[in-house]
């Protein structure tokens, strides 16, 4: 008798095996390439955070932290370069090819291996693969020395003569209006770079009768990165004393030395022919007014060499029409050379109005104007003009800037000088 058995079952069987550990291989690769891809969008977003943290170093001239800030933003984006296994790590290079070149610009290359589920049992090799990622970031270029904050409607409107002329340095305006900048009747915005929110102003509705920005300023339209300055701390006062100006008899103001502070409740300088006298140190304006007329000669004060005035509350400054002051910050050049007396950590800053505080400041002055160092107003509409000698020698962060009657800025990149720097930096590719 012949047996005849019966194999099918089991081709079945071992066909269903197959089949389930083919299709166990697919959901190991699927899950492996998952995390693969998953830690390849993080790659990109450290490395988009550590470039732009990167050239915001090198915009504000602080380059040899710009290491040190693209690590620490890449761990904040889990890439930390300081783990004892599989360490990320992040590369700063100037980029030498592309749209994108030249030292104003930083690439950021992320890159770290990460451990494999499934992968590393078909081959060793795949048991952990590199993961990178690339970005590009610059900013307008260059330190900022005018900042406009103000994200909405028009922010730098200039005519009649005024004039922005930055050296080695740019400026920002955060809004995004169509009509955000205005240059008319002989205005010039010189500078390294111009950068602006808004991505629909027209310039060539916006710079017309005269109107002008020179060649050599850069322009750069939508950046993401909108300007915004750092802010010192508050002086501390006690108690505030009253106005010691406004009479028709000269006064010396002030404190008693340059590293003290005195609080008014107002301060009015050159008011009935006088020509007054400011002590080097910080004063503090609480509510009041800070006010310069135009003084004997048309002199408002003989002193105000190595001054800082902070503005709170609802204090205002006001510098009238034919009023030539000689007002100049802590550590600045002085008017005729040599160096004003120092105020600490206020020096190079000339003004500060609180950011609480959104009174208007109005600059005047006369034909033989001036003043040394930076202007912090970031909400406030400062306007500046007539005059025209009438100049500025630092930055200014304001709301607004209204320019007119030959009104001149002198912006510069130096610190000492009595500047404005903020950064400006955007993500580029």
């Amino acid at each position: 008798m012949k047996l005849i058995t019966d194999k099918s079952g089991q081709t079945v069987a071992v066909f269903a095996l197959f089949t389930c550990i083919l299709a166990m291989g697919f959901l190991a690769i699927a899950l492996d390439v998952g995390t693969l891809f998953r830690a390849k969008r993080g790659a990109q977003s450290a490395a988009d955070a550590a470039a732009v943290a990167a050239a915001e170093e090198v915009v504000a001239n602080n380059a040899p932290n710009k290491q040190n800030i693209a690590n620490s933003m890449a761990k904040l984006n889990g890439f930390d370069t300081t783990l004892a296994v599989h360490p990320a790590t992040v590369t700063l290079t100037t980029p030498t090819t592309g749209d994108f070149t030249g030292t104003n610009y930083v690439q950021a290359t992320v890159k770290k291996p990460v451990s494999t589920l499934f992968l590393g049992a078909f081959n060793s090799s795949y048991a952990t693969m590199d993961i990178s990622a690339t970005a590009i970031a610059g900013g307008a270029g260059n330190p900022t020395c005018v900042c406009l904050t103000n994200k909405t409607g028009a922010d730098l409107v200039m005519s009649n003569g005024s004039k922005i002329d930055g050296t080695g340095c740019g400026v920002v305006d955060n809004s995004n209006g169509s009509s955000a900048v205005q240059l008319t009747g002989g205005a010039t915005l010189n500078a390294l770079s111009f950068g602006i929110v808004s991505s629909n102003w027209n310039n060539s509705s916006n710079i017309n009768n005269g109107g002008n920005i020179t060649s050599t300023t850069t322009v750069f339209q939508g950046i993401t990165s909108t300007c915004s300055p750092t802010l010192p701390a508050a002086p501390s006062w006690s108690t505030c004393v009253a106005d010691p100006g406004g009479t028709s008899s000269s006064f010396t103001a002030g404190p008693a030395n340059a590293s003290s502070v005195i609080c008014y409740t107002g301060l009015t300088v050159g008011a009935n022919n006088t020509a007054d006298t400011l002590n080097p140190g910080t004063y503090v304006i609480s509510n009041g007014y800070l006010h310069f007329e135009a003084g004997t000669g048309g002199k408002s004060n003989l002193g105000g060499i190595g001054v800082f005035f902070y503005l709170t509350g609802t204090a205002s400054l006001t510098i009238d029409n034919g009023a030539n002051v000689n007002l100049v910050s802590g550590g600045a050049t002085k008017n005729g050379g040599g160096t004003a007396p120092t105020v600490g950590v206020y020096n190079g800053i000339l003004i500060y109005q609180a950011s609480s505080d959104t009174q208007d400041i109005s600059i005047q002055g006369g034909a033989t104007a001036y003043m040394s160092g930076a202007i912090y107003a970031p909400s406030a509409a400062v306007t500046l003009g007539n005059g025209s000698g009438s100049n500025i020698t630092g930055g200014i962060a304001a709301n607004t800037l209204t320019m007119n009657g030959g009104g001149q800025l002198n912006a510069s990149n130096d610190l000492d000088a009595g500047s404005l720097v903020t950064t400006a930096a955007k993500l580029v590719q």
